[in-house]
């Protein structure tokens, strides 16, 4: 059955009103007639099977027949602070990542990124918003993962103001760590029930030193993803699969 998120508003109107792309998509790509069901999703867990029952140029209109609540999924929360790439390879981190299961992303501005503006990696939040979303409705999420503002990597490394930020497992992969494999870090954590991780990924370049200094000081602690060197991109959803599948999500 097909997905859409929509706005927690909309969820709770009758009937359902999609506009735009979503209207777009019902219209001409998959050619909905009117009768067929749809899942509709709030994006915080509401679902709701819909049937078609308007269709014009400008909307598409669904009567909500059911609605239920979705468990929380997945029960390990894993944020990636992933720093901005160029061309197409952020974008192709965040659909990964929504599909292998990550719950939050951070833009980060590190000390080696190509692009070093906040403001200009923030003009791509839109965008890298609907890459999320679609994203989400292909691999069959309830819960929408959230795009956080951008933020320079100096204070990304900073302990939250939220108390579960404080009690989250901070890892950053890096390739100068020897020692401390992820493997050995995850086996020996308890992944049962609401779990908190922290990934934090370099650019292109890797992370600077001083950075890594930095992140050891705020209790971040570098692990090494094998003897392979894994391009920007790829770090976080290697890094997030295997978390995930130490805990039983896979």
């Amino acid at each position: 059955m097909h997905r859409f998120f929509v706005s927690p508003s909309d969820f709770t109107q009758q009937p359902v009103v999609l506009v735009g792309e979503q209207a777009h998509q019902v219209r001409r790509v998959l050619r909905l007639r009117l009768g067929e069901t749809v899942t509709l999703l709030d994006g915080q867990g509401g679902v709701g099977e819909a049937m078609l029952v308007a269709l014009d140029e400008r909307s598409a209109r669904f009567k909500m027949t059911r609605r239920w609540q979705a468990p929380r999924e997945p029960a390990v929360h894993i944020t990636l602070y992933q720093a901005a790439l160029k061309g197409e390879r952020f974008g192709w981190a965040l659909q990964k990542g929504v599909e292998v299961g990550i719950s939050r992303f951070v833009p980060l501005v590190c000390e080696r990124n190509v692009v070093d503006d906040l403001d200009a990696v923030e003009d791509k939040r839109d965008r890298w918003q609907r890459i999320i979303q679609e994203a989400a409705e292909q691999s069959g999420r309830t819960y929408l993962p959230e795009l956080l503002p951008a933020q320079f990597f100096s204070r990304a490394v900073q302990p939250g103001d939220e108390p579960a930020d404080a009690s989250a497992l901070r890892l950053i992969p890096w390739e100068g760590e020897q020692e401390v494999r992820l493997s050995t870090v995850l086996a020996a954590c308890n992944l049962t029930g609401e779990v908190r991780i922290q990934l934090f990924v370099g650019p292109e370049g890797g992370f600077a030193e001083p950075e890594i200094a930095l992140a050891r000081r705020y209790g971040i602690q570098p692990v090494s993803l094998g003897p392979r060197i894994l391009r920007a991109e790829t770090a976080g959803i290697v890094a997030a699969s295997a978390i995930l599948y130490q805990a039983g999500e896979f």
